[in-house]
């Protein structure tokens, strides 16, 4: 049974966040609730807030897509690595899906924005590029309605729900 979307807590400065030059990090289980997590490569934010497309290589994503199938459960982290600043959401209604026109510029403006972000904490364009890489074609959409929203930076408010 799915639970009432969050969406209202993804407030615009929030969308902004996280599909800016975050790191961001994908989770399901699987039915033994043993963990699998992947790196994504953007995040795409629809117009109404309401629903969030994190970008995953299908190769490294396996175990993950199989469990997004066939139970529909997500925990993705966005931080930004120069601060820390963080949040998590979830969703129990994830799917793979196909990118749409567009998303391989998206993906690519993303990976500019991390190599900037990253450069700032010294870390090189080419690990930046080599974190970040993998074939466009290769590319698979997660997309899911948050239904759970927390603040995960580090400190007081760590875990508190937006």
């Amino acid at each position: 049974m799915a639970t009432k979307p969050v969406s209202a807590v993804l407030d615009a400065d929030n969308a902004r966040f996280i599909t800016g030059g975050v790191s961001i990090i994908v989770s399901s289980r699987n039915p033994a609730n043993l963990p699998e997590l992947v790196r994504a490569q953007c995040c795409r934010v629809s117009r109404d807030r309401r629903r969030i497309s994190v970008f995953v290589q299908a190769a490294q994503a396996a175990a993950l897509l199989g469990d997004v199938r066939q139970n529909g459960r997500v925990a993705v982290v966005f931080t930004r690595p120069s601060t820390h600043r963080s949040l998590q959401l979830k969703g129990d209604d994830a799917v793979p899906a196909r990118l749409r026109p567009g998303d391989p510029a998206r993906v690519a403006a993303y990976r500019d924005a991390m190599v900037t972000e990253l450069a700032g904490i010294n870390i090189s364009e080419a690990l930046a590029r080599a974190l970040l890489g993998g074939p466009d074609a290769d590319l698979v959409a997660v997309e899911f309605t948050p239904v759970a929203a927390f603040v995960q930076t580090p400190g007081p408010d760590a875990g508190r729900r937006l």
